[in-house]
Order: C-alpha cells, then sequence, then structure tokens
C-alpha cells in the first residue's frame, strides 16, 4: 500500500532548495505571491477552504443535526428544507454531508501527522548519519511495508472497535516507511556536497546543519507527499466505512456512500454527493501540493525567519572556544610548542577481502605559528587525504591505521585511535581551524546569501551578535579585496564569479579568528590573474595575523611564490620535506625533481603548427 504512495510522491524528484534572504525581507517573490499567482493554486485553496469552513461550522449551518430522521420522509428528492434530499432513514443529506467532513477531514491531518511524525525524522537521521540506526530502520521499514495494510486495519478494528481515530493512527504507521525511504534518499544525495563539509567546518552543529542545508532539500517531497498521504488518508477512512467497518452513529463521507450505494437504484443521488465531495477534496489536495511546492522551488528569493538565540547559548559558544583545549587529552612533552603536529600518520579504507588499503602511509611534519606548509604531490599522492584527517572530514569508511595528530598541543587524533574524534574536533573547528575549499561555487549553499553564510557561523561560534557579525562581514568582504561589499553581502552564490566566491571562502575561513587555515588547492578552480590575486591576498593575511596555514596544492610554482616549508608526497608516502629553497634549489629525492622538471618555467614554447606563410609545416 504505501509502495503506490511513494511511487506517487517519488516522481516530484528533490530540487536545489529555494534561495532564502539574510535579513528576512522578500527581496522579490514571497511563497504566498508565487502561490496567488498560480491559477490551479488558487482553485486548489478556495476548494479547500470552502470545504473546511463548511464542516468547521457545521453546526451552525446545518439544518439538522447528523442523526435526526424524519421517518415520515424517507428518500425524499430535494426540496426547500432537505436542499439535497433524504436518506433511507429520512436524515437530510446536506447536514451528514457538513458533518460527515468534520471526521472525515481531521482523520486524513491524524493520519498525515502520525506518518510524518515517524517517517521525516527518521529519514534525517538516517540519511545524515547512517551507520546503525539507518540499519535498523532500514530493517523495521522492511517489516512495515511487508504487512498486509488492509488486513492489518481490520485486526485493529476487531480488537479496539470500529474507531475511526485508531484506525488512522495505525494507518499513519503503516504509511511512514514511504515518508522515511524518500527523507532519506533526499538527504543521502546531498550529505557529501561540499556546501554541507563546509557548514560543518564552520562550526555548525549537526542539528543545524540538518535544519538549515538538509531540511530544505527534503521540503517539497515531502509537501507532495503529504498532500498524497492525506488524499489516500481519506480514502482508506471512507472504504472501511463504505464496507461497514466504520461507526453508524457517526456521520463520514464513507457511511453516506454505504448508504448511497445499498439505494443506488432508487436514488443515485446519495452515491453522488460523498463521491463527489470526495473527490473534491483529493483533487484539491494534489493540486495545492503542487502548488506549493513550486512556489517554494521557483521563488527567486523566500523570506526567512530564524529565532534568535538564546544568551545562554550565546555565552556557552564564546566560553567553546576557551575550554576546548581543556577537552583535549595532553601530548607528549617537548611538542607543545608547534600548532600541528602530524606523527606517522597512516590513513586507509578496508576491502573486499578485509585488507586495509593505504592512502597514507607514515606521514609526519608540523606547522608552526606564523608559517605556510605546502604540501605538494601528484593526485591521488594523500595531500587531500592528510588534510582531511587534520579537519575530521574523513569518510566514514576511513580508518586511521597508525600515528597521531595534534594541535597547540593536545592529541585531536590520539596514539591508537581508529576514527577521527569528532568532538574534539567539533571543539576546535570553526573557531581555531578553518579552511578553505579548492570548489568555491560547490562550497556556498545556493539556498542562502553569502551575508547569511559569513554572519550565522561567526553569531554561533563567537557569540557575538547580529548586528556585530553583519558589520564584521562587510570589512572581511573588504579586506579580501571585494570592490563593493554590500552587493556581495547581499548576493547569492550564484550572482557572482569564481574569483569573488573563493575571496568569500577566504574571508569565511578567517571570520572567526582561527589559529591555522588548511587551504586545499585554493587556485585550481580560477584563471592565473585570479590566482595571483588569491595568494597574495593568503600571503597578506598570514602576515598580518600570524596565522599557521597548510597549502595543499600540486603546483611547484605556487609553493615557490607562498610557502615557509614544503613537504613532498608520493602515493600516500612522505618522500621529501624542508625549507622551500633548499627543495627547490637542492631536490634530494627524484620525485621531487620530477615534479620541478614538469614546471613550464624555462621550457622552449612550442611552434605553431602552421607557419606565418600558411604553409603547413611538414
Amino acid at each position: 500500500m504505501s509502495d503506490s504512495v511513494e511511487t506517487a510522491a517519488a516522481a516530484a524528484a528533490p530540487v536545489p532548495p529555494a534561495p532564502t534572504g539574510q535579513s528576512g525581507t522578500v527581496v522579490r517573490s514571497t511563497v504566498l505571491r508565487r502561490l496567488f499567482r498560480n491559477p490551479l493554486g488558487l482553485i486548489a485553496m478556495a476548494i479547500l477552504t470552502t470545504i473546511t469552513l463548511l464542516a468547521a461550522l457545521a453546526p451552525v449551518i446545518a439544518p439538522f443535526q447528523e442523526n435526526f430522521a424524519n421517518i415520515a420522509k424517507t428518500l425524499a428528492a430535494p426540496d426547500a428544507v432537505n436542499i439535497l434530499g433524504t436518506d433511507s432513514a429520512g436524515r437530510d443529506v446536506w447536514s451528514r454531508l457538513l458533518y460527515g467532513g468534520q471526521l472525515t477531514l481531521l482523520s486524513a491531518v491524524l493520519c498525515a501527522a502520525v506518518a510524518i511524525a515517524i517517517g521525516l525524522p527518521s529519514g534525517l537521521i538516517a540519511g545524515y548519519y547512517a551507520g546503525k540506526f539507518e540499519a535498523v530502520s532500514n530493517w523495521m521499514v522492511s517489516i512495515l511495508m511487508s504487512l498486509p495494510g488492509l488486513i492489518v486495519l481490520l485486526t485493529i478494528r476487531a480488537a479496539f472497535g470500529p474507531s475511526v481515530w485508531i484506525s488512522m493512527i495505525a494507518f499513519g504507521i503503516l504509511i511512514s516507511p514511504s515518508y522515511f525511504r524518500l527523507t532519506r534518499s533526499a538527504v543521502q544525495s546531498v550529505r557529501n556536497e561540499l556546501y554541507v563539509d563546509a557548514a560543518r567546518v564552520s562550526g555548525l552543529s549537526d542539528r543545524s546543519i540538518i535544519a538549515r542545508h538538509i531540511f530544505s532539500v527534503v521540503r517539497a517531497p515531502i509537501i507532495i507527499q503529504t498532500a498524497a498521504i492525506a488524499g489516500v488518508a481519506i480514502a482508506i477512512q471512507s472504504g472501511l466505512e463504505f464496507l461497514g467497518l466504520g461507526d453508524p452513529a457517526k456521520a463520514t463521507w464513507g457511511v453516506m456512500l454505504s448508504e448511497g450505494f445499498k439505494n443506488v437504484y432508487l436514488t443515485p443521488t446519495l452515491l453522488f454527493w460523498p463521491a463527489f465531495a470526495m473527490a473534491l477534496t483529493i483533487g484539491a489536495l494534489v493540486l495545492l501540493g503542487n502548488a506549493i511546492r513550486d512556489a517554494l522551488e521557483d521563488a527567486d528569493k523566500i523570506k526567512h525567519r530564524r529565532k534568535k538565540m538564546h544568551d545562554a547559548e550565546h555565552a556557552a559558544s564564546a566560553s567553546a572556544a576557551k575550554a576546548a583545549r581543556k577537552t583535549l587529552a595532553a601530548v607528549e612533552a617537548g611538542t607543545e610548542h608547534h600548532l600541528v603536529k602530524v606523527t606517522n600518520l597512516g590513513v586507509g579504507y578496508p576491502q573486499a577481502d578485509g585488507s586495509i588499503k593505504k592512502v597514507v602511509d607514515d606521514v609526519s611534519f608540523h606547522v608552526d605559528r606564523g608559517e605556510i606548509l605546502g604540501i605538494v604531490g601528484e593526485s591521488g599522492s594523500g595531500k587531500s587525504q592528510t588534510a582531511f584527517s587534520i579537519l575530521g572530514l574523513l569518510p566514514d569508511t576511513a580508518r586511521i591505521v597508525g600515528g597521531a595528530i595534534q594541535f597547540d598541543g593536545n592529541y585531536t587524533v590520539a596514539p591508537g585511535d581508529e576514527k577521527v574524534n569528532q568532538d574534539r574536533l567539533s571543539k576546535l573547528r570553526g573557531k581555531r581551524i578553518s579552511y578553505i575549499p579548492q570548489e568555491p561555487m560547490s562550497n556556498l549553499d545556493p539556498a542562502f546569501t553569502i551575508g547569511y553564510q559569513l554572519v550565522t557561523p561567526m553569531v554561533r561560534v563567537l557569540g557575538i551578535s547580529k548586528a556585530e557579525a553583519t558589520k564584521r562581514a562587510m570589512k572581511l568582504l573588504s579586506d579580501v579585496g571585494i570592490v563593493n561589499p554590500e552587493r556581495t553581502f547581499k548576493a547569492y552564490p550564484h550572482e557572482v564569479s569564481g574569483g569573488m566566491a573563493q575571496r568569500v571562502l577566504i574571508a569565511g575561513a578567517i571570520s572567526c579568528e582561527p589559529d591555522l587555515i588548511i587551504a586545499d588547492e585554493p587556485t585550481t578552480a580560477l584563471d592565473v590573474t585570479v590566482q595571483a590575486d588569491v595568494l597574495e591576498l593568503i600571503r597578506d593575511l598570514q602576515r598580518s595575523l600570524g596565522v599557521g596555514v597548510i597549502l595543499v596544492t600540486h603546483n611547484f610554482g605556487v609553493v615557490a611564490d607562498l610557502c615557509d616549508r614544503v613537504a613532498v608526497m608520493q602515493n600516500g608516502r612522505l618522500v621529501e620535506d624542508g625549507p622551500v629553497r633548499d627543495i627547490l634549489r637542492n631536490p634530494k629525492q627524484k620525485y621531487t625533481q620530477t615534479l620541478l622538471a614538469s614546471m613550464l618555467e624555462g621550457k622552449t614554447p612550442m611552434t605553431m603548427l602552421v607557419s606565418s606563410e600558411k604553409e603547413p609545416v611538414a
């Protein structure tokens, strides 16, 4: 039963979330405005509003009580008193139609609420965290989906009596797997997006990431699903009543269908009116769901409201950075002066045969305050895996197979740890360690303005007010060389160039005053002129702020221009490290010599394929 609902809802595939503004003001269009511009949406809202009002006002506008019967007037034709006629018991059809709408609509709402309450949060958690919770949830979902729904409802009716509320709660539980699978699939499609990693590195909690970045992806399909579920709930509830399994003392559209079917040859209209009411309601629900989805997903800008943080949360966020060092395990004496020290680090991934494939093997280096260390090597040499180990952004399947990582005199990966300790790093990421990625456009969430993405981490991490964070963001945008900070602050990622987006990410990286910046090939996606500007910017910031920088790159030219020391990696191992001048002038390892020889500087340019006299060159 849930398969059919899920299949129908899955046709509306998740699309990028609706853009949301920073200030909470409507920039171009609101959801309601776009909804009112949609003719189908207007019709659906008018129909549902009318039906809901008629049902809610039934005690006021209905001429008779739902079970009032005039036995002298059975199966009567419509007249001035009974505008839709009467049934076989002499009860007014119009009155029963109004009262029946109350119970039918409320039962649909109850069913959808139960299904959402179970399926949505479990799908979010399973999709985002995976692991054991997802495995157990999948097992339970499989059991629920294997149950014959109608037989279960009949069994519940036999056990608890003809209660529409119990039946709808049970049906909501049975239908919740459709929400779970839809939500989990949508979350899995975005949980590894770079902007989610960027939000994690900026110091946002998992709860905030799920609420702000993940939930917006499942919003539209959930709306479509809810409309479908409500319609199916009306059909199922009416179907049970039609089969005579409901409470005959309660007026519902299903009971009226059953009554009309028994007298279809005598008075066909008795069957028509409840069927028409059901068809109108279900059709309006489907149309409204699609209209709201369109308004959410197609809107250029929609209003964003954000709850104010409590003063205690501000104080806790501000004190978290100070308490970070106290909560980490102490390292061995004599190494505390290094900002970052990586010792014999090994990272591997389990294989099908049970072995571990190492992608980083016995790597050791350190970074001091005010120093830029370049990690250079070809693609697949383990540079990014090493950087992600320091950041704590390794995939769930990764294993620390050896070594340790310490930050400012405290372990973040202690000797013997098989996984990066996220509790330790969560106190450092965004506060003392920041990250500049190589794909600027992929690391900015398209759903939010640039200003919002700069302000939110500062409010949460530094514990400052929104106004102060906005002022700091403006200054940061100016400091990184953006000519019009106010315009960029209000813009969405797609409205700026790649170079500007990279500058925005650099501004975000220094916004919370970190001690260490990890830059993963920050100029790869940029043209050469913008590359030079970005490198100069990183150098100036490092000098002015005194932060340590780990620069991951495959370009020795960038290393020569920017770094103090360099570590050369090949096939996951560190083959050579030392001061940049020494490595450039006197490389000891053949691999380093090969990398240096691959640079274009000093090479003879290629000749033209066609001579100046337009004659082919032999």
